[in-house]
């Protein structure tokens, strides 16, 4: 009798363990995701911002469970190296990612450029890779199936400058001094197409090499050209170097727009040389959206400071923006399979924090992003501080436009 009660408690026991282990193992499962992030090179600052984004949204996902899907919880990882801000890296490390790590998903690399390079592979191995920090239309006019778009395409870019331009100021000579990078010329080139269609002047149009350091030349033909107003810019290192290089030579200008610098925490080191720079931005702390899904703009704002110490800028918004959309995925098609989390993204039309997202799902144009508008923020003086506001459109507006700005 002892002997059977002893083998009852023995199966019971198994039976136990056996519950456990399993439990453990659907526990333990796990969601690879790979990228790599400009941790050095000209593309840093940006590129470790939407690293900052990624990192947040996988700390929240893991501390609420993990991604859940198909029954099973899944804790994310990213894996992720250092590109240097380098095209030819970006391949071989985009190669890694997928068959020595096992990255399930992708995220894109910082910029238009290093995207497109590792689009390239991603779609070579059938990957889906949720495109952030890049804008630029082209990558998806090629046929790609697996490529979503996080950011307003790179033709819209500086459509709200424009309007402001020509409603304040409709006879400005604009000038439109730009990297000579693939997202900065497709800015570039849209914007000076819709200010002539506008009926504006476009006094000065050339690009500059990426890493110009001495705007001398590019100012002396701005002001040769009597230009009002100048426009483009590029990434973090250039942009800021140009407009302290502008504010040093007390070029009279009426308005600034640059692409991407202007957004960063860091842009206010310039002091005077930073206020009233305006820039096209993808999402602003006080742009309030109510999310059908994630946090809300404030809640995403204010973990971010705490975790960083920091303002979030609109790159760490994108970042942590193509992490929300990748697990809403997930979770709608309750499955990790890459044909069915793609035509859950496919059906996306959703407003979260970032603001609305929709993807273009027809062959010519799939992945772009047709639901996401662009503000435009500018820097200006508050109590003796720089902070930027919101200037457009006017139903966003926390300030009005600071016009003419010198």
């Amino acid at each position: 009798m002892k002997m059977l009660r002893f083998i009852a408690g023995a199966a019971a026991l198994a039976v136990v363990c056996v519950q456990f282990s399993a439990k453990a193992a659907a526990a333990d499962k796990t969601l690879t995701i790979g990228f790599t992030a400009s941790e050095t090179g000209a593309l840093n600052v940006d590129s470790m911002n939407q690293l900052h984004g990624f990192e947040l949204w996988r700390d929240q996902v893991n501390a609420a469970g993990g991604i859940k899907a198909g029954g099973q919880h899944y804790k994310v990882k990213l894996v992720y190296y250092d590109d240097q801000s380098k095209a030819a890296r970006v391949q071989q490390l985009y190669s890694r990612l997928i068959v020595q790590d096992g990255a399930d998903f992708l995220f894109s690399p910082y910029s238009s450029g290093l995207t497109a390079t590792a689009a390239i592979i991603s779609e070579q191995y059938g990957k889906v890779m949720l495109t952030t920090g890049a804008a630029e239309d082209k990558t998806y006019t090629l046929g790609n199936k697996g490529l979503f778009q996080i950011y307003t395409p790179a033709t819209h870019y500086l459509s709200a400058a424009m309007r402001l331009i020509k409603e304040k100021d409709p006879k400005a000579r604009i000038a439109i001094a730009y990297s000579d990078d693939g997202f900065s010329k497709a800015v570039a080139t849209a914007a000076s197409a819709e200010a002539k269609a506008l009926g504006e002047t476009v006094a000065f149009d050339e690009a500059y090499a990426p890493n110009t350091t001495d705007f001398g030349p590019i100012i002396n033909k701005i002001i040769a050209a009597k230009g009002d107003v100048v426009v483009g810019g590029g990434h973090y290192a250039d942009g800021a170097t140009l407009a302290r290089q502008i504010f040093d030579q007390k070029v009279p200008l009426r308005f600034i727009s640059l692409l991407v610098a202007p957004d960063s925490d860091k842009f206010a080191t310039l002091g005077a040389a930073a206020e009233g720079v305006t820039v096209p931005s993808q999402w602003e702390p006080s742009a309030a959206y109510k999310p059908d899904f994630g946090p809300t703009g404030a809640a995403f704002a204010a973990a971010y400071k705490a975790k960083f110490g920091s303002d979030a800028p609109y790159h760490a918004a994108g970042g942590y923006a193509a992490g929300l959309l990748l697990q809403h995925a997930i979770e709608t098609a309750g499955s990790t399979d890459s044909a069915k989390v793609t035509a859950a993204l496919n059906a996306t039309d959703a407003t979260i924090f970032f603001g609305h997202l929709k993807f273009a799902t027809d062959a010519g144009h799939h992945g772009l992003q047709v639901g996401h508008d662009m503000v435009l923020a500018q820097w200006q003086k508050k109590g003796g501080s720089l902070v930027k506001e919101v200037i457009w459109p006017k139903d966003a507006q926390t300030s009005p436009v600071l016009y003419p700005i010198r």
